[in-house]
């Protein structure tokens, strides 16, 4: 009986997916849903791609989290197209809630809709949510096993990132090792060495983006 509900439960968000994307590509949006644990810098990276690219591109923004409206306040800084779920508990956005959330916002002006997912590694990588990619971010800080702990979230991403790369003077990490786990898993998927404090491979980050919208 768990089983058939799950299944239920996933069959409902794939519908809510397919009108999500059907409505996304309508307005000739490109979506990225970034995910990773709580900390690693999702809200970051966002605001560093802001930066970079408001000039040349209209950018939304919807964040999800448990509670409260802090990541939402510091993205507004930067684009005005924000809109911010709390989830109330559960620990990964869905289809339906994206579904809402695009209500929302003017997607007639929008070329390119950040999702930046709650902070888990486990739950939203099973939850389609309309995006083109979908990109997991990991940091120095949390240690080198994350694709050994969680390998799901690695093995259908489309892009991996490795953030705060400044720190590795500073700890254990082990990046030789992280490298080749990620490749035992996914070796389809490039991986971005970053640092939103410092810069490093920002630029490689931006021209990522672009070249995938080009795709489109």
């Amino acid at each position: 009986m768990e089983i058939r509900v799950v299944e239920n439960v996933l069959a409902y968000n794939k519908e809510h997916a397919q009108d999500n994307r059907a409505l996304l590509k309508k307005n000739n949006i490109f979506v990225i849903n970034l995910l990773s644990s709580p900390g690693a810098g999702k809200t970051s990276l966002i605001i560093e791609t802001l930066k970079n690219l408001k000039q040349k591109y209209s950018i939304g923004v919807i964040e999800g989290d448990i509670a409260s409206t802090c990541d939402a306040e510091k993205i507004k800084g930067f684009t005005d197209a924000v809109v911010q779920i709390n989830t109330g508990g559960s620990c990964h956005l869905n289809a339906s809630m994206i579904k809402n959330a695009l209500q929302k916002l003017n997607l007639a002006s929008l070329d390119l809709l950040f999702i930046e997912n709650v902070g888990n590694l486990i739950c939203p990588v099973n939850f389609d949510l309309g995006q083109d990619i979908t990109a997991v971010l990991s940091s120095v800080n949390e240690g080198d096993d994350k694709p050994v702990k969680y390998p799901p979230v690695f093995i259908k991403s489309d892009l991996i990132l490795l953030n705060k790369v400044d720190m590795l003077k500073y700890g254990d990490f082990d990046k030789d090792f992280f490298l080749k786990k990620v490749d035992a898993l996914n070796n389809q998927a490039e991986v971005l060495e970053i640092s939103c404090k410092e810069g490093t491979g920002i630029n490689a980050w931006i021209h990522w983006i672009v070249a995938q919208m080009n795709k489109t």
